[in-house]
């Protein structure tokens, strides 16, 4: 798992869910928006002191935005983070749809 890139999907995902842009994000974090956008993608690793700029800018905990980072210790964990991966990349509209299938499929189950 690149932790780099599991951190920026999760900045991207909770500012999309904000409605606001990289640069405004930066602006709000007294950050530079080339470095959201590297954070975003997984080129950077974010400092501690960046991550609480982040957080604090978006008005979730640190805590929330790393929830549930580990490793997978074997192939029965790894197939939900695995699709946990793929949703978190969608944007919003998207991951409701997902959410909706899921449900569906569950409520089959």
């Amino acid at each position: 798992m690149n932790i780099s890139l599991e951190v920026g999907l999760r900045i991207r995902y909770y500012r999309k869910e904000k409605h606001i842009t990289q640069e405004k994000l930066a602006e709000i974090c007294n950050l530079h928006p080339t470095y959201i956008g590297q954070l975003e993608r997984g080129e950077k690793n974010a400092t501690i002191e960046s991550l609480y700029k982040i957080t604090s800018g978006l008005g979730i905990s640190m805590g929330k935005l790393l929830e549930n980072i580990e490793c997978p210790e074997d192939e029965n964990t790894s197939i939900p983070l695995h699709v946990y991966h793929q949703i978190l990349s969608l944007p919003v509209d998207k991951q409701q749809k997902v959410q909706t299938i899921i449900n569906d499929i569950i409520g089959l189950i």
